[in-house]
């Protein structure tokens, strides 16, 4: 098929993520406005990030658009009727960033220096290494928070953000980097730095060019966890997976909102040996954390007997 329209939001971000897709289909991009978009409530009071996909989504569904693109990780884990998960292209840089004045890092920075995000994961992440930290919640697009670092406005000055390095990747802002925070002790979002590219059902061979099937492997089972846990996406809940020499690795952790306490799991297993892989490695890393307490450490749907893999978050 040829001729595709694809639908992005309008953010420099979204657009810079659905024109790698749409160079490789040979589509055109069609601009579509979400409520996150509108609106600078913050994430949480709107219902966390899969506000941005549902506008999309409605799209899709109308027929407006043929496909629809997403940043992975804003995507509820729960299937939309109609709608299918098409192809997940090659990931990008999963880690997190700090973005600092004066080239500092997360050490150097002066205690009551002020960090900015929105996200409760990395405000925990941010608490559990720096209790001494201001941590403001903020909203914006990529150059509106890099904007606050080091403004002169007191009631916009900001000592540092927190962002994804993907997304700097891909707007070209690598150089607002002063720390990369390591994935083994600061996991991130589940399927951060993956797209994900949204088709009506039955339409999923126009966009199996893009498809990688290692990244959707990984992107995958971390979100599983985050079904597995019944978990939303602005859960203080972080995840990695890998595929190494034919082993898929999986590691997800959660915290406390405060940051003072957290809960880690891992385990491993060759995809060929199970019938479901994604839903057996994420079931044993969830339950674990699970019996752990981690319904009691974190605002979590899920309890300490729920049983089975997924979820119904």
């Amino acid at each position: 098929m040829s001729g595709l329209r694809i639908g992005t939001r309008g953010s420099a971000l979204a657009l810079a993520q659905a024109q790698t897709v749409a160079s490789a289909l040979g589509g055109e991009l069609v601009v579509i406005s979400s409520e996150g978009d509108r609106s600078t409530a913050s994430l949480a009071s709107l219902g966390g990030a899969g506000v941005f996909a549902a506008a999309l989504r409605e799209a899709l569904l109308a027929g407006e658009v043929d496909a629809v693109v997403h940043s992975y990780k804003d995507l509820p884990t729960a299937p939309t009727p109609g709608l299918s998960i098409a192809a997940v292209p090659k990931r990008a840089d999963a880690r997190d960033a700090l973005c600092a004045r004066d080239g500092l890092t997360l050490t150097q920075l002066p205690a009551g220096s002020r960090v900015g995000t929105g996200s409760p994961r990395r405000r925990a992440q941010l608490l559990a290494q720096r209790s001494d930290l201001d941590i403001v919640d903020l909203r914006g697009n990529v150059d509106t928070r890099l904007g606050r670092v080091g403004s002169d406005d007191p009631e916009r000055h900001l000592d540092a953000v927190v962002l994804a390095a993907a997304g700097l990747g891909r707007l070209g802002r690598l150089d607002a980097i002063t720390e990369y925070f390591g994935i083994d002790a600061w996991p991130t979002a589940p399927a951060q730095g993956a797209l994900a590219v949204e088709t009506r059902t039955g339409d999923e061979k126009s966009v199996a060019k893009v498809e990688h099937k290692p990244s959707r492997l990984t992107a995958d089972a971390e979100r599983a966890v985050l079904a597995r846990l019944e978990a939303g996406c602005s859960a203080p809940i972080g995840a990695h997976a890998i595929l190494d020499d034919g082993l898929l690795f999986l590691s997800a952790r959660v915290y406390r909102e405060d940051g003072g306490e957290q809960l880690t799991s891992s385990h491993a297993l060759y995809p060929e040996d199970a019938t479901d892989p994604v839903g057996e490695l994420a079931s044993r890393v969830a339950d674990e954390l699970l019996a752990s307490g981690a319904a009691e450490l974190a605002p979590l749907s899920a309890s300490r007997d729920a049983a089975g893999p997924g979820g119904t978050e």
